[in-house]
């Protein structure tokens, strides 16, 4: 589930050059009072470093432990553009683009243009939740370290010694976590964030929280409208996180979701879904028993698979993969390794951002699930019928991603139950890869009757505001003038 902005934004660099889980919560606040700022209601906004001159940036104290919260704090890094309509404006409108793991601060200058309409009423605010980026950002392993494993350890071992490799690599990565950000990683949960949206809303001066989830978002969003349903203001909850389920159930669900997209992909070049299929699962067994040198790199199984789903997060990036495999079957498997470091966020130089050492944290703190090996090898047999392609990988992944995590998480699933709130906007694309269609109708019954209004885009993609006018004008109306759509609204 990652984000789907950054994904876009790293293919179209690409494509001009020739970018989980359940979360528990531990009861509700009804009356939406929540938690008290840590720090003085007046944040100290100060010229960004990075972002243009209209963007301003701040750093909001919250407790580590919310729990305790006269004890030790942490700095939530925030950034702003305010309205451009002052007259007319409504608050702030919070984004939380993905992941988990995604900057705020870092994408919502990049991306302010998709949300002109809504910055004219909205000063629009992003953030780095807890345990990201600059919000003491979770590190758990160096450039040499990443690259080394993506090159020697498979995904989908298919021998013992390969299967010792896998899982001895999952706890290596928690083991460096503990090392580096032993101090951040117990409080990475998504109902801390959830309540420290909370502490952002009151020193923002906002009554009620307008916020806009994508993908993760919405995981969280759902989260707070459990915890504060009082003060839910005007929330979208797009490319939507099923909230019943549980770490298979999510493996399920991809594996699903993006064999789906798989098939629309390879109808629309004129293949069956079978045969592209078989084409492509014969790439990657020849992978598997010998990976490709490719610049001093190899492309493994693994990353070539990476390569494949990640251009099935936006249909714009569907030439980028028949490009890809038709240069691969060619015997140039340059361009697979381009789309995998697009996802992996690896740039030329061999560096990697960390959004995936976040995005494991925030997943592993959430999830009181730890799924063994042999639970990973029941479910094979199953995904493998589901999805050739995806099946053997996200069966391993329910093992390897959790795999000797030094805190334990949360629960197994989270709430979103919201009696009170406000309507939601909830927003299921039918092609969306990685976080199906059925997720939205879930979430739309999770957050209650009169609470979650599912709106339904016919289409491809993870993600629907921006590339459908018509959900785009239906979360506009929503958002700048408080127009509830009809339950069951479909775009397409």
């Amino acid at each position: 589930m990652r984000s789907i902005r950054s994904i876009r934004r790293r293919l179209t660099v690409l494509a001009v050059a020739g970018g989980l889980l359940a979360t528990g919560c531990t009861g509700t606040d009804p009356a939406g009072s929540g938690p008290k700022p840590v720090a003085s209601p007046r944040l100290d906004w100060k010229r960004c470093d990075d972002a243009g001159a209209e963007w301003r940036c701040a750093t909001v104290k919250v407790p580590l432990d919310h729990a305790k919260p006269a004890g030790a704090t942490l700095g939530i890094a925030l950034i702003r553009k305010e309205a451009t309509d002052r007259k007319r404006r409504i608050g702030s409108l919070l984004f939380n683009f993905g992941g988990p793991g995604a900057s705020g601060v870092e994408m919502l200058p990049q991306l302010s243009g998709e949300y002109a309409s809504l910055g004219e009423r909205y000063d629009l605010v992003g953030f780095d939740p807890r345990g990201v980026g600059r919000s003491s950002g979770v590190v758990c392993r160096d450039d040499a370290e990443q690259a080394a494993a993506e090159a020697a350890v498979d995904p989908t071992p298919d021998t013992p010694a390969e299967e010792a490799a896998y899982l001895k690599d999952a706890a290596d990565f928690g083991a460096g976590c503990a090392r580096r950000s032993g101090t951040v990683i117990p409080y990475t949960t998504t109902s801390a964030t959830a309540r420290d949206l909370d502490v952002i809303r009151q020193v923002l001066g906002d009554e009620k929280l307008h916020y806009f989830g994508i993908s993760y978002g919405t995981q969280l969003g759902g989260t707070y409208a459990h915890l504060f349903p009082r003060r839910v203001g005007r929330l979208v909850l797009d490319a939507v996180v099923d909230p019943t389920a549980d770490a298979a159930g999510h493996a399920r669900h991809q594996t699903v979701g993006f064999q789906r997209a798989l098939d629309n992909y390879l109808r629309s070049t004129g293949q069956s879904p079978q045969a592209g299929t078989a084409r492509i699962t014969t790439l990657l067994a020849a992978l598997d028993r010998r990976p490709l040198e490719v610049d001093d790199r190899l492309l493994t199984e693994g990353l070539a698979t990476t390569g494949i789903a990640v251009t099935l997060y936006a249909e714009s990036s569907w030439p980028l993969l028949t490009e890809a495999l038709e240069a691969a079957e060619a015997g140039d498997s340059s361009g697979l390794l381009r789309l995998a470091d697009a996802y992996n966020d690896r740039d030329e130089k061999g560096r990697y951002a960390t959004q995936s050492h976040s995005q494991r944290a925030i997943s592993c703190a959430d999830s009181s699930e730890r799924p063994t090996a042999a639970r990973a090898k029941a479910l094979l047999p199953e995904f493998r019928r589901l999805s050739p392609v995806f099946g053997a990988f996200l069966a391993w992944d329910t093992a390897g991603w959790c795999a000797g995590w030094p805190v334990e998480g949360e629960a197994r699933t989270p709430a979103a139950s919201a009696p009170g709130a406000d309507p939601v906007l909830v927003v299921g694309t039918t092609g969306d890869p990685a976080t199906p269609y059925e997720g939205a109708e879930r979430m739309a019954e999770e957050l209650g009757e009169g609470v979650g209004v599912l709106v339904t885009n016919k289409g491809e993609g993870h993600g629907a505001y921006g590339t459908s006018p018509c959900v785009t004008r239906t979360v506009d109306a929503y958002l700048l003038d408080g127009k509830v759509p009809a339950y069951g609204t479909t775009c397409g």
